[in-house]
């Protein structure tokens, strides 16, 4: 740790409810609190985010015009004086060994220029623990590559030349959507290392914990991963974070669509539509399987939830390719 400075840079917008636990947090990390600075981008909040903030002295409040957190996080960047840029959200709490564990790859080699940590939760709304369930096993997939494609801006580490020398997140994205992963996939393109650092815990405060708010974010990222797969379509067929049963769900769920509504027109679709629904009932059951073994009641409605899980993300990537032919 001698010699390296850390930025934290937390982007926030009318987070008064969590920004408190979050820095409170990072102020009692297991590193030395000298080796590491906490600087706050506000992306124009209009409540009480910023006297929380400036509440606690030895943290750095920025602040800009609401411009999306992907223009927060740049400029939190271009404001560090750190080597190492960690990211992480103003809803999480990271676990006290965070900052230790997440800097570590960069200490073991100097060939690292990202990492990824991990999310835990202790909410109880079902449909958070189902949220929960579907990191974790994406989780799982992860650990069996020695480097990943694949970055998530609540847990997340680079070091800060390469950042800038790349701009940044691209604020084309202008909500939180999936703009870290289109640099992550930017970063891999060009050969650069990046690795999984499972123990770097953040809890998160904010899972969906309603099946609007689900479904809402699931069309979003599934309306932005147009622009992403534009940029990089080799990482349609896969990549170190994606389960590929995920695109085969998705596939099953357009076939068993397309199967019922031609089936108005001739009837013998609708064989196709059984098939379609026979293949998904097959498609879900490793993960109704490992949510078996975690929580009974998220592994009973699992089927249900993934269903809706693949419909709201496929039609968010049919509209977003039906809006953004010009991107």
């Amino acid at each position: 740790m001698k010699g390296l400075l850390i930025s934290v840079i937390v982007p926030v917008y009318n987070a008064e409810r969590t920004i408190g636990a979050c820095l409170d947090a990072l102020l009692r990390q297991s590193v030395e609190r000298e080796s590491y600075e906490i600087i706050v981008v506000d992306d124009g909040s209009t409540d009480a985010t910023p006297g929380i903030v400036t509440e606690r002295p030895s943290v750095r409040l920025v602040r800009q015009d609401n411009a999306g957190p992907a223009a927060a996080r740049n400029l939190g960047a271009r404001q560090a004086r750190g080597e190492i840029l960690l990211f992480t959200d103003d809803d999480c709490v990271p676990a006290p060994d965070w900052i230790a564990r997440m800097i570590a790859p960069f200490q073991h080699s100097e060939e690292i220029v990202g990492v990824k940590g991990t999310y835990l939760s202790r909410q109880r709304a079902l449909i958070a623990r189902f949220v929960q369930l579907e990191y974790e096993g994406k989780y799982r997939r992860m650990t069996g590559y020695e480097h990943i494609d694949f970055i998530d801006t609540y847990s997340a580490g680079y070091r800060r030349d390469v950042f800038l020398a790349n701009r940044g997140f691209d604020t084309n994205f202008p909500t939180a959507s999936v703009e870290d992963q289109e640099f992550s996939f930017r970063l891999a393109r060009q050969g650069h290392k990046m690795v999984f650092a499972p123990q770097a815990h953040v809890y998160h405060l904010g899972h969906a914990d309603t099946l609007s708010k689900y479904l809402g974010k699931k069309f979003k990222i599934g309306y932005w991963k147009v622009l992403v797969h534009k940029r990089h379509p080799n990482k349609m067929l896969t990549d170190s974070h994606t389960p590929q049963v995920l695109k085969i769900q998705l596939l099953l769920v357009a076939a068993l669509a397309l199967s019922l509504i031609g089936g108005l027109v001739w009837h013998p679709l609708w064989w196709g539509a059984l098939v379609a629904g026979c293949g998904f009932g097959l498609a879900v059951l490793p993960f109704v399987w490992m949510a078996w073994h975690k929580d009974v009641s998220v592994a009973l409605l699992a089927p249900a939830l993934l269903f809706l899980r693949a419909w709201a993300l496929g039609m968010g990537f049919a509209i977003g390719l039906l809006q953004r032919r010009d991107d």
